[in-house]
């Protein structure tokens, strides 16, 4: 009932910038919280950066002051500045909305691969 699409990884080298997107589309009614969550190889999911529908946010430690989470409509951003080689991680956006039929879901988009080479 939701799909995600995402954009916008690739390969940086440290210091560099990258601009993630992640577009929610389907049979959405309201959307209440857009993250981003990355994973690196041997290592669990993690949070990096939440934006709910009032605009608040919330960023990891170790992202905070380096990356800028934000929405328009039904598009989730992630802005990533000075990038780190121990950024490397496939990153997942996650939608949580109110779908037609009344029902709350979560969903979880491809994955897209960040590489930051030193």
């Amino acid at each position: 009932q939701m799909q995600l699409e995402e954009s916008g990884g690739g390969l940086v080298q440290a210091g560099g910038s990258l601009r993630l997107s992640c577009a929610a589309s389907g049979n959405i009614v309201s959307i209440n919280n857009m993250a981003w969550y990355r994973q690196a190889p041997g290592k669990e999911r993690e949070l990096v950066a939440l934006i709910d529908g009032g605009g608040n946010t919330n960023y990891g430690d170790s992202v905070k002051g380096r990356f800028t989470i934000s929405r328009a409509k039904n598009t989730v951003y992630l802005q990533m500045n000075s990038l780190k080689p121990e950024d490397t991680a496939v990153y997942y956006c996650a939608v949580l909305a109110k779908v037609v039929g009344g029902n709350y879901r979560k969903d979880w988009g491809q994955g897209t691969q960040v590489t930051v080479s030193s």
